[in-house]
């Protein structure tokens, strides 16, 4: 796809999403002079094609492509809304506290089911308890299959999936982040009708909500279906939060210039309005890394915090093989336990990389050697 074609595309696809989440009519001269193939190829990389095919058949345009696309975005969000559902009501029941995270909140904003997909049920659980919530996902048919500091990955073919977290954030993510959300129960209210359920304020979900897609976009950057539920989310809260108190605690983050820059390219570019220079550097890097971000810019991006050069890919380096102690203990408790192992870790860890994620780390290996 050429440059003046791959930008035509993303402005089709922008001019969709906006028409979408705004409740404004598509124009169907417009949608049926698009390549479709070029969109869906885009809107695929962002986890945007579901909302796009609605978009397209508003306008009475249909392809087969997209309406596939569109069916089993609806079907993966119902099914794990059914099995959320089961799952939070389990937990209620063994007296285990939690908190549904980002996709299982944000998705309730959109207009319609399955305008924004999900790829996994994300849920804070009580970290005391989480053994006993992975019994619980294992006698509802779920396997566990990854392993990180942070959380827990379960998975039940053919499409539901749940990452059970047992913090937000890790250490060697980003030591401020960690810190501040530390002791997160703190913060959170009661859900209605619950016992043990809890939520984020309106304020408090928004800060976390920027602090994640911080903490991506700085690492291997981070898509346009983040930049969009940004501003689903202000154009249905923005009038009644507290920008104030935002501000204050973004601030002890040290988000808060990203946090202003990230809601005003989502306003101009969603809701119209001329992006300024900027603005366009971040989408240009935003389009750039699909919804999770790419290994090239996660290399890129952590050798420039180490200083760059030959110091910071040497750095790197030693971060990849020597893992935190914080992350031993999370990630694989046994070395932890019998510090003699310790030495053979990051042996055990690139053959599991080579066993479970060979082509990541294939990726990350010809991405270092070639800066």
């Amino acid at each position: 796809m050429t440059d003046d074609k791959y930008r035509g595309t993303v402005e089709d696809l922008v001019y969709l999403l906006s028409c979408t989440v705004n409740g404004a009519p598509v124009d169907g001269v417009r949608a049926g002079t698009m390549d479709l193939s070029a969109l869906y190829e885009i809107a695929d990389r962002h986890l945007l094609t579901g909302i796009t095919a609605m978009a397209l058949e508003s306008a009475g345009i249909r392809d087969e492509a997209f309406t596939q696309a569109k069916g089993k975005a609806i079907r993966k969000v119902a099914a794990m809304d059914m099995d959320r559902a089961v799952f939070l009501d389990r937990l209620e029941q063994a007296g285990i506290w939690y908190m549904p995270l980002k996709g299982a909140v944000l998705k309730d904003l959109y207009p319609r089911l399955g305008m924004r997909q999900m790829s996994d049920n994300d849920i804070l659980i009580d970290a005391s308890r989480l053994n006993d919530a992975g019994a619980i996902m294992e006698s509802m048919g779920f396997a566990c299959d990854h392993k990180t500091s942070a959380h827990l990955v379960y998975n039940r073919p053919p499409v539901s999936s749940f990452e059970l977290h047992r913090r937000l954030f890790v250490e060697m993510e980003d030591r401020r982040l960690c810190g501040y959300y530390s002791n997160v129960k703190e913060r959170l209210l009661p859900m209605e009708g619950k016992r043990f359920g809890y939520r984020f304020s309106d304020e408090d979900f928004y800060v976390y909500m920027v602090a994640h897609e911080y903490k991506h976009y700085i690492a291997g950057g981070t898509g346009l279906r983040s930049l969009l539920d940004t501003y689903v989310f202000c154009r249905k809260k923005a009038e009644g939060l507290d920008w104030a108190y935002i501000g204050r605690e973004t601030d002890r983050l040290g988000i808060t210039e990203f946090e202003r820059r990230n809601r005003s390219l989502a306003s101009h570019l969603f809701g119209g309005g001329s992006l300024s220079d900027e603005e366009r550097d971040q989408l240009d890097y935003i389009l750039g890394s699909g919804t999770y971000g790419t290994i090239q810019n996660k290399v890129d991006n952590k050798i420039r915090t180490f200083g760059g050069g030959r110091k910071g890919k040497f750095r790197y380096v030693l971060s990849r093989i020597f893992l935190p102690m914080d992350a031993v203990r999370s990630t694989f408790p046994l070395f932890a336990k019998v510090p003699v192992l310790l030495p053979f870790l990051p042996f055990y860890r690139l053959f599991l990389g080579l066993k479970d994620r060979r082509k990541r780390l294939m990726g990350e290996w010809k991405t270092l050697k070639n800066r």
